[in-house]
């Protein structure tokens, strides 16, 4: 059986304003111990998940056994990763190769454009990474600035140079849709910018403005520095997001996630994982884990994690079992973020449901699509998707 591992390096120059994830601007002094725990972690993963009582995945010969799993997708997340020294990240790669059987499909490293050098590109290539994701965001210097990013359009583009020449066979680039300050205009010059350069996959996401972050609580309050004229509206956001669909699907860009285009063998393999329910890991502070039965989080404190790990043990600060319930529904909401739909006969079948009763207001609303046994959003209806799902699982 194969296994996704994600490793989260919480580490960051500054906070975004609409950030409202586990990471922060922790001291240097940290990097260092938080990566010896991390490769502690990496490599004593089955003492730490035998005395917490976590089985391996579901179909493992031996359920309390990590060694029948072979890791094939790797994903440094944050955080910035590429923040850390090379050497560290050639550590934790050296790390998991020695803790699991691996044969990796596909090695993911988070990258922000202004923290990537010649010397850094080469050194994650010779370390083992085949992918990059890179955080453009938005190609407008003003939006940019406006959201607190350190980098500007013209790092962005020496940033793909640099890793072209270093030789990644795979670049993600991604762009933000409801920026402050955004609009049609900039949005579009954002996405033309981005499809001149071609990357092998694509991300769009539409902001959430979350009231605990910097950014949200500006619009609610209605702050000067944004205001809540300042942001699009989720029904401008929403039509720009059906453009972008038009203009990539014209520029050979398969559609096959909500959120995410790929040139043809260019999928995210390891997030695939996670819209498909497949089993991973999840290692470092604040790290979600899945084994098909359980999902479990470890402390999302990097020093407490740390701390917790030089100690001996694995610092578990969420777990529960996944009821039968809970996993319909999972198949439901990440099923359905995928373009191929999900098999409504199959799912009917493995939880003794019936949604036929559900269908016809949905089909008769445009909302969906049917086509045998196949259950598809309608593309109409993607940007309002958790609005569809809802109402199929009511």
């Amino acid at each position: 059986m194969n296994l996704g591992i994600y490793i989260q390096l919480p580490f960051c120059q500054s906070k975004c304003t609409y950030c409202n994830f586990h990471t922060g601007v922790f001291p240097e002094s940290l990097q260092h111990p938080y990566v010896s725990a991390l490769c502690r972690e990496i490599s004593g993963h089955r003492s730490f998940y035998a005395a917490a009582g976590i089985a391996a995945p579901v179909g493992v010969m031996d359920g309390n056994c990590w060694a029948h799993l072979t890791v094939d997708t790797v994903y440094l997340g944050g955080g910035t990763p590429s923040l850390l020294p090379a050497s560290s990240l050639a550590a934790i790669m050296d790390a998991l190769r020695g803790g699991f059987h691996c044969a990796i499909d596909e090695a993911t490293l988070e990258a922000d454009p202004e923290t990537v050098t010649p010397q850094k590109a080469a050194a994650w290539r010779e370390a083992g990474f085949t992918r990059i994701s890179l955080g453009a965001q938005s190609f407008q210097d003003k939006e940019l600035a406006a959201t607190g990013r350190q980098h500007r359009r013209a790092d962005t583009y020496r940033a793909v140079d640099l890793l072209r020449a270093a030789g990644f066979p795979q670049l993600s680039l991604d762009l933000i849709l409801g920026l402050p300050h955004q609009t049609a205009e900039t949005f579009q010059d954002s996405l033309s910018r981005l499809l001149d350069l071609r990357p092998q996959h694509i991300s769009l996401y539409m902001l959430e403005v979350d009231g605990n972050s910097r950014l949200g609580r500006e619009v609610i309050q209605g702050g000067e520095r944004y205001g809540a004229a300042a942001v699009p509206s989720e029904d401008l956001v929403a039509d720009w997001f059906d453009h972008a669909c038009e203009r990539l699907a014209a520029a050979g860009y398969e559609h096959y996630e909500i959120s995410n285009w790929a040139l043809p063998g260019c999928r995210a393999l390891h997030n695939s994982k996670y819209w498909n329910r497949a089993p991973y890991l999840g290692m470092g502070a604040g790290a979600h884990s899945f084994n098909g039965i359980e999902r479990w989080a470890n402390a999302h404190d990097p020093a407490a994690y740390a701390a917790a790990i030089t100690a001996g043990a694995l610092p578990i600060e969420q777990r529960s079992s996944v009821t039968r319930e809970q996993a319909l529904e999972e198949e439901i909401f990440l099923g359905l973020r995928l373009l191929d739909g999900i098999d409504l006969s199959r799912i009917e079948a493995e939880y003794g449901v019936n949604f036929r009763d559900r269908l016809p207001r949905l089909l008769e609303a445009g909302a969906i699509e049917l086509t045998g046994r196949i259950l598809r959003l309608a593309p109409a209806r993607l940007a309002a998707s958790n609005e569809v799902m809802a109402e199929l699982l009511t």
